[in-house]
């Protein structure tokens, strides 16, 4: 099998990082879409292993949450006539956790939007952080009891839920468009978070940096994932874009480099650095699988 030259790999990373869909990634660069779709999956394997070791210990003191929505092979109400749908098919939620001041992507869970996919990201999101935090979710009613479970008393924990209002008959150009917020309501739930940072205004940002940078994120499109494990994998290799590539623009700088976990802004030729790294400890793997010799 053929392997691709790392300025290649590195063109087809920086196609998908800057919101391209596997198609329009194989126009510009010429390679066939099982290679673009393989590359993908090894660097968002490479980026998942690489920050769930690396971001540990973090010095969060203030964090938000908030879920986005996307869908895998097909939309929930379409499931029922859908044809070969894979075994995870249908509304899927990406959990996100995001420090307020250094922008950091903490933790993040792709999986239904459930009271027990709620509480493993919040135990993820928990394990992850070095001291008590103040964190805001929501409204979302399932956050109140993983919290409970997962943090107990050590954080300060607020809701923040809005209200919307739309009129009853919206304009064909208007469809699409946003609600109106109309009014905002703040509940503290555990702890003493301070008034004036219990906000989601961040972690929403991040929202919508998510639809711009993936295009399987884009509405009414049809460039969706087909499967949900590469759609989980797109998220790693986004968020690892996000974390160390991307300088921030009010920071200037990346949300790591910020998190004092690293002093230079990343590639996606580091990128492809791990993933080469990867590949190499898998042909070590499997020449000490087949010696005598092997421990």
């Amino acid at each position: 099998m053929n392997r691709l030259d790392p300025n290649t790999r590195a063109q087809i990373l920086r196609c998908l990082v800057e919101g391209n869909s596997i198609r329009a990634t194989v126009r510009l660069t010429g390679v066939a879409k099982a290679t673009v779709t393989k590359l993908l999956i090894d660097a968002g394997r490479a980026c998942s292993e690489f920050q769930d070791y690396t971001l540990r210990n973090l010095t969060t003191r203030r964090c938000q949450v908030d879920e986005i929505w996307s869908f895998v092979h097909c939309k929930e109400r379409n499931l029922p006539r859908a044809t070969a749908a894979p075994e995870v098919a249908g509304d899927v939620w990406t959990w996100t956790a995001i420090d307020a001041d250094t922008k950091l992507a903490i933790s993040w869970l792709v999986a239904d939007r459930s009271p027990k996919a709620c509480e493993e990201f919040l135990l993820d999101t928990y394990a992850r952080l070095a001291n008590r935090v103040q964190l805001t979710s929501d409204g979302y009613g399932a956050y109140i009891w993983a919290m409970r479970d997962v943090f107990g008393e050590k954080v300060d924990y607020a809701q923040l839920t809005k209200t919307f209002g739309a009129p009853l008959e919206t304009p064909a150009h208007q469809r699409y468009s946003p609600a109106v917020v109309t009014g905002i309501k703040k509940t503290v739930r555990c702890g003493n978070p301070d008034d004036r940072h219990i906000s989601t205004s961040y972690v929403e940002r991040q929202n919508l940096t998510m639809r711009m940078q993936m295009r399987r994120f884009t509405r009414l499109t049809n460039a969706f994932s087909k499967k949900v494990e590469n759609h989980a994998l797109a998220v790693s290799l986004h968020f690892f874009n996000y974390n160390f590539c991307r300088k921030h623009q009010t920071l200037k700088m990346t949300p790591a480099m910020a998190a004092g976990i690293t002093d230079r802004i990343w590639s996606v030729s580091d990128i492809v650095a791990l993933i080469e790294e990867n590949e190499e400890h898998e042909r070590v793997a499997k020449r000490r699988a087949g010696s005598p010799w092997a421990l």
